[in-house]
């Protein structure tokens, strides 16, 4: 697709959330709908119609591509929420995995891909996919990553530490994995993906080993996340790059070289000012605190609208492509539903 689509949605004042569970949440048959991707497929595009978007994306779920996974790896399903490394997989059991992988596609992932396929179906509708970055994943697979990155970004090597090997063994696995999630959701419609890597920011990566040459954000950050690039690229499919962690402008600086259609940055961001980092042809999305609209004490609704206006307003003063939109997913808070959709509707308000 062409990247003028999407600035010209940021030029025409587009405003949405990420805002698929909030919908789905609405149904009393939520859980069965995760599985099912006819019914997944039309909280989707009722998302879309719901916020007047075109754009539409599906649930921030950043749990999928771990499951599939595991699942290749015959951990048992009760343990795989819990699971963490604690030594490199064998050679055995990573032929074994890339065998699995692709036979053994697990009922999630499959559901969101036939949600892919719905949408497709719908005029109007440009059908996103959604995939974790390779950096979380890892993460969310090594006991205590932040050691393992930290010893890396010294200089050690994965043959001289356990923690490192396992955590670039990870690494590859994860970003296999994460590959042939997005070659399924392209083969089932996505004109776009949507990938999420929070964990890439200054609490696992050293702020001040970067500022003293290390190169550990291009070798676990970049690297893999460019071969993500590369894939989209030759399938002529867009990318969206999600990070609403708290960077460094050396991180956003690199970041900018994947040169993604859509970054989507946290609210820890002032947008404005990454406005000068930025590609013009980037189009910046974000980034309202929604991890706050539960919360009527920390972000009452009338500082909601005051929020979004000033944004609006300070990135036209900028003249860089913009989508007013939410710094990440905006998730269903039962007790406090009645208050975030209040707060939605009134960053979607002129």
């Amino acid at each position: 697709m062409s990247e003028k689509l999407y600035v010209d949605l940021a030029r025409n004042g587009l405003r949405m959330p990420i805002g698929a569970d909030l919908i789905l949440k609405e149904k009393t048959d939520h859980e069965k709908r995760l599985l099912n991707g006819k019914l997944l497929g039309e909280v989707v595009a009722e998302t879309a119609e719901r916020f007047k978007t075109p754009l539409a994306f599906p649930l921030m779920d950043l749990s999928v591509e771990k499951e599939w996974m595991l699942s290749a790896l015959r951990i048992p399903q009760n343990e795989i929420e819990a699971f963490h490394f604690k030594s490199c997989p064998t050679e055995i059991e990573i032929e074994s995995f890339q065998k699995k992988l692709i036979s053994n596609v697990s009922e999630r992932l499959t559901a969101n891909c036939e949600a892919i396929k719905y949408v497709k179906k719908m005029p109007g509708l440009v059908p996103v996919g959604m995939a974790i970055g390779p950096f979380s994943l890892m993460v969310k697979l090594i006991d205590d990553p932040i050691t393992g990155v930290y010893l890396a970004g010294m200089g050690i090597l994965p043959e001289d530490d356990v923690e490192v090997n396992a955590i670039e063994s990870a690494l590859e696995i994860a970003t296999e994995t994460i590959l042939q999630s997005i070659k399924l959701q392209v083969e089932a419609g996505a004109k776009a993906i949507c990938v999420c890597e929070p964990a890439a920011n200054k609490v696992y990566i050293s702020p001040i080993q970067l500022e003293n040459g290390s190169d550990i954000f291009d070798r676990y950050v970049m690297h893999y996340n460019m071969k993500i690039k590369k894939l989209l690229e030759e399938m002529d499919i867009d990318l969206i790059f999600h990070n609403c962690g708290e960077l460094t402008d050396e991180m956003l600086l690199k970041l900018n070289e994947l040169d993604p259609a859509i970054l989507s940055l946290g609210s820890s961001r002032v947008l404005w000012e990454d406005a000068k980092l930025v590609s013009k042809s980037t189009v910046l999305f974000g980034n309202l605190p929604s991890k706050e609209f539960y919360s009527d004490k920390d972000l009452p609704l009338s500082l909601v609208k005051e929020m979004a206006d000033r944004l609006t307003r300070k990135m036209q003063e900028e003249d860089h492509p913009f989508i007013l939109g939410t710094e990440c997913d905006v998730l269903s808070v039962p007790e406090a539903n009645k208050s975030i959709i209040e707060k939605v509707d009134a960053m979607l308000s002129f």
